[in-house]
Order: structure tokens, then sequence, then C-alpha cells
């Protein structure tokens, strides 16, 4: 059985991931900057170590490990901010720094496709379509830069893969079900020109799935998409996806265009007041949720052996079984 060191522990993401390989019998040394955050990776069956992303003491904790995963990040989706940057940036460069100097052998980054997102649709990406000249917010920018920071510690000794998911749904969910959730119940929810475009998803158990195929099989320096098959109508999945908590979608509609023009205009009054001026929609938001966005996974397929552990319908019967 493997030693991994895992960042993010405690979030959505990082949470599953312990659970994933805990199950498989590995032991995980988790990264958690609380007290809180040390009792969930505990409660998880991991071992805790008291820290952040910055910490000088890194690469001692992870002595003996033979696999590092990369998955914390500042998601803040609004203005950017200098705790994004160091945490995205620094952050990442100090965690695969601290990683090549303990000696492990295998490393993932958890990216993201919002690297790639400008605000036009996305449709059918590879893994070969080139990163934006102007991304869509400090978000998709920082998580650019960090991946290709993750990248350049590829070396004979230390393989290292990048995954990018798309909107990570599932058991647990912390990010985007309660955010939905709470915009419908307030009456806060609307389609973006009725919703009929499609998206691509990735179940959390798909994802957890695609980094222990990485590990494994997955060619240092590259970069995979890792989603749940088939794209599906954004309205439709989640309007599903808001049922299984017994919530009905809303049928309000708002034009794209005057959303893309308040968000570009939003965007205007973050920068010019530092993030003191909130706009009710930034164009990270409206890059990640107002167009197509959908990925082709062919390349996790061939390379890695990918193939979904976890199919849409499952997925949201899971959902309403635990509601």
């Amino acid at each position: 059985m493997s030693r991994l060191f895992i960042t993010g522990g405690s979030g959505y993401v990082g949470r599953n991931l312990i659970r994933h390989f805990v199950a498989r019998g590995d032991t995980v040394i988790a990264l958690a900057r609380s007290e809180q955050a040390a009792a969930t990776v505990a409660q998880l069956g991991a071992v805790p170590y008291h820290g952040d992303l910055l910490d000088a003491g890194l690469s001692t904790a992870m002595q003996g490990c033979d696999m590092l995963i990369h998955a914390a990040a500042d998601t803040n989706h609004g203005w950017g901010s200098e705790a994004q940057r160091l945490s995205n940036l620094d952050g990442t460069r100090h965690v695969f720094a601290s990683a090549r100097h303990a000696g492990i052998a295998q490393a993932v980054h958890i990216s993201t496709e919002s690297v790639l997102l400008d605000g036009q649709p996305l449709v059918n990406a590879t893994e070969e379509h080139p990163f934006p000249a102007r991304p869509a917010g400090a978000y998709s920018r920082t998580k650019g830069e960090a991946e290709r920071i993750a990248l350049s510690f590829a070396t004979a000794a230390m393989r290292v893969m990048a995954l990018r998911p798309r909107f990570v749904w599932g058991r647990d969910d912390s990010t985007a079900l309660p955010q939905l959730l709470a915009a419908a119940r307030a009456g806060k929810l609307a389609w973006i020109d009725g919703g009929g475009y499609r998206t691509s998803t990735t179940h959390i158990a798909n994802l957890c799935a695609g980094v222990e195929l990485a590990l494994q099989r997955g060619r240092s320096g590259e970069v995979y998409f890792i989603t749940d098959d088939q794209p599906q109508l954004f309205r439709e999945f989640i309007t599903q996806l808001l049922a299984t908590q017994g919530v009905v979608a809303p049928d309000k509609s708002v034009p794209r265009a005057l959303l893309r023009k308040i968000a570009a205009v939003g965007d205007l009054l973050a920068n010019l007041s530092q993030g003191r001026i909130k706009p009710p929609i930034s164009r990270q938001e409206f890059a990640t949720m107002a167009v197509e966005v959908t990925l082709d996974i062919g390349k996790a397929r061939r390379e890695l052996g990918y193939e979904p552990v976890m199919s849409t319908e499952a997925g949201l019967a899971e959902l309403r079984a635990a509601a």
C-alpha cells in the first residue's frame, strides 16, 4: 500500500480523496490549517499535519510518502486578491518544491477546466486547447499559472500530472449544490437564455477514480480532462440536481447579452475599487455558468484507461437517498 500526502484535505474534493485512498488501505497524511480541519481529516481516517501551503516544515511532513495530491486552492470567483495569488501560485510552487525535496515519486495537481475560460463557449475542447489571451478572471488566471507551475516540476525522479474536472458534484457537496439551493430558495436563481446550452460535469467518485488512474498510469507533464462522459443540457442537469433536495427549479430567464454587460461593468467597478464593490455577477462566474463548456475525455480514456465509475443517474439517486 502507498503513503500519500494530500493538500486541501478538509475541502470537498480533499475529503472524498481521503475517503477513496483510505478505503484502498493507503496511509494518508493531509494538510490541515485549523483545529476544525484537523478534526475533519482525522475523522476520515487520515493523519492531519497542522500547517498551511507555505509551511516551512512541509517537506519534513512529506518524508516517506510515495505520492502527492495537491487539491488545495483559493476558488474565489470574484476580484483577484493577494491571498488568492499567494495560495494558488506561491502555495503550489512551495508544495511541489517540498515534494521534490522529500523524494515523492508521483504527484497529481487538481486543476480545472476554468484555466481555458474567457467567456466564450468552449465546445468539445481537448487538452490541446490553448490558454486564453484574456482569462475570464483571477481564478482562471491563477489556476492556469498554478497548473504550469506544477507541471514544471516534472522530472525523471517525479512524475507530475494535472487533472481538469468540470463542475464537480455528488455526495457531501459543500460547494455547488448548497449555493444553487440557497439561490433557488431565495428566488435569485434564473436561467441564462433559457439554460438550453450544454455542460460537462464530473461526479466526485469519477474524479477520485481519475486521480487514482493518473497516479498509476499518467504520463509525466501531461494534462487530462476528467468528466461524467456525455455532456448534458445545463438546465436539465441543474433541475435534476435541485429536485434531489426537494426544490423545484425556477422558470425565470435572463438574456445572456444583458448578463455579459453586467459582468463586464461589475468587473470594472471591482477592479477600480480593489474588490470593495462586489458585482451581482463577475466575468468569471459568467464564463463558468452562462455558456456551453464541454470537454473531450478521449485522452484520459486512451492513456489512463479511464471510464466513469458513477453514472449521472446513480449519482442523483445517491443524493436523493441522502437528502
